[in-house]
């Protein structure tokens, strides 16, 4: 009987399976390879291996050792203190570290050092796991840093620092303006969409091109006449001239050639502004006509309500409200359809020539009063309110260089460009607003009419 015992213990184990389980899958006869088990062997085989995990990788840690930068050991602190439990709460979260601290270490020193321990999750889900066995690589967090673009957040731009502008202190160019009249009330300079420049000197209308720097004589109207205004048409192509005897005439000026009269006004035309076909011409017989150059009368509606010349026209961008202002130091505003305005503002002292809308803001109005009122004033047209207003200190523009004071004021196409016109009949031009790429070229539209303008008449002035 021992030696059956004997005799069976030396055989090998035999492992009971179920007959549906093939014998070789529970098969023990090859040898496993434990790998190192000594501290040398483990040591030689981290300095000879190749295989360095991948930082753009899921770093796998052992099966029974936590990693380290994963692991949440802050969750070991949810149990306080006994000492913190008399503390009062000011005192704790006093301790504990501010949101604007950790802001602040994670703009200086990185978003990696922006939390107090590392491997902290995310918003998100509360995980109360300790020991994490994998460490998954994370995308760097967003600077927090109010200056330089952050390349790891796609779809976000950034703004570049502006640097200051700065206004020059003299004009780039100079024109000798002969016989323009040293007169508040009058609007004699208007620059068109075709970049050309027009001028009432006397009786006289002439057009200065910008690209070619030429001058052409528009028209002459004797000398019982003199201009008062002029007006270019949005599409640059055709000329309103204001007169003196209350007439007001349009001019092709792709051929210099006058292609309507129109009266209506006792006393001389001082303000004109176009809106599409329609043509509105303010005089100092405090009226307003709306002239369609379409139909055969010579006004189809008259406006009243000034109780002095009006000196100022101006239509906004979308051609809705007409806005006009007076020697009454009033500023009205009308609709297309109305005889009479739709909103009155007196909080002028002067009278008010200079009207400007805002091409970005709907119904958001400037408008500058003269020499006793000094101050710009900006209103919502929608809301019927004030928004602000601004003291220049000087019925005179800020620009320095005229000896008289400046009176007229065009804006070129491009809007980079201003041209003042003052009593000393002198028309200088400032690049106020310049751009970061030169804009030279022009469309072909704009130099046909270039080319158009260069009429063979007798040229006035010099470049």
């Amino acid at each position: 009987m021992a030696d059956e015992d004997l005799s069976s213990s030396s055989k090998p184990y035999l492992i009971n399976h179920p007959s549906k389980i093939a014998r070789p899958s529970l098969s023990l006869d090859k040898k496993i390879d434990e790998g190192p088990t000594t501290p040398s062997q483990i040591i030689d085989r981290m300095i000879n291996s190749n295989h360095y995990p991948s930082p753009s990788r899921t770093i796998l840690s052992d099966r029974f050792i936590p990693s380290r930068t994963s692991s949440n050991f802050s969750l070991f602190n949810l149990t306080p203190s006994p000492s913190s439990k008399n503390q009062p709460d000011g005192a704790r979260s006093e301790e504990s570290p501010s949101a604007y601290t950790s802001l602040l270490r994670a703009a200086l020193f990185g978003p990696d050092s922006g939390s107090f321990f590392p491997g902290t999750p995310d918003k998100g889900p509360p995980n109360r796991n300790i020991f994490r066995f994998k460490t998954e690589t994370k995308r760097p967090l967003p600077s927090l840093m109010p200056f330089g673009p952050d390349d790891s957040i796609p779809g976000v731009s950034y703004s570049p620092v502006k640097t200051p502008r700065k206004v020059p202190r003299s004009p780039y160019k100079v024109l000798d303006a002969p016989a323009l009249q040293d007169d508040f009330y009058l609007n004699l300079v208007d620059w068109s969409s075709h970049n050309v420049l027009a001028v009432g000197l006397g009786n006289c209308v002439y057009l200065w091109n910008a690209c070619s720097s030429k001058v052409t004589k528009l028209c002459d109207l004797g000398v019982d006449d003199s201009v008062c205004s002029v007006g270019w048409a949005q599409r640059g192509t055709h000329l309103a001239v204001g007169t003196n005897n209350g007439k007001v005439q349009i001019w092709d000026a792709s051929r210099c050639k006058r292609i309507r009269t129109m009266e209506g006004h006792r006393f001389r035309v001082g303000a004109l502004a176009w809106s599409s076909s329609v043509l509105s011409s303010g005089s100092r017989d405090k009226n307003i006509f709306q002239r369609d150059i379409r139909a055969q009368d010579d006004y189809v509606s008259k406006l009243t309500g000034h109780k002095s010349e009006v000196c100022g026209l101006k239509w906004s961008y979308d051609n809705r409200e007409l806005a006009s202002g007076g020697n009454d130091n009033r500023l009205f505003v009308w609709n297309q359809h109305s005889t009479q305005p739709v909103l009155k503002y007196s909080e002028h002292t002067a009278a008010v020539k200079a009207i400007a809308w805002s091409p970005h803001l709907h119904g958001l109005l400037a408008s500058g009063g003269g020499t006793a009122d000094r101050c710009i004033r900006f209103w919502n047209t929608t809301t019927n309110s004030q928004l602000g207003c601004m003291d220049t200190g000087s019925q005179l523009a800020t620009l320095t260089g005229h000896t008289y004071r400046v009176l007229y004021l065009a804006i070129s196409p491009d809007g980079q460009t201003i041209v003042t016109g003052a009593g000393d009949e002198t028309l200088k031009f400032w690049n106020v607003f310049p751009s970061s790429k030169s804009q030279k070229a022009y469309t072909i539209e704009q130099q046909e009419i270039a080319r158009l303008l260069e009429v063979p008449e007798k040229a006035v002035g010099k470049n």
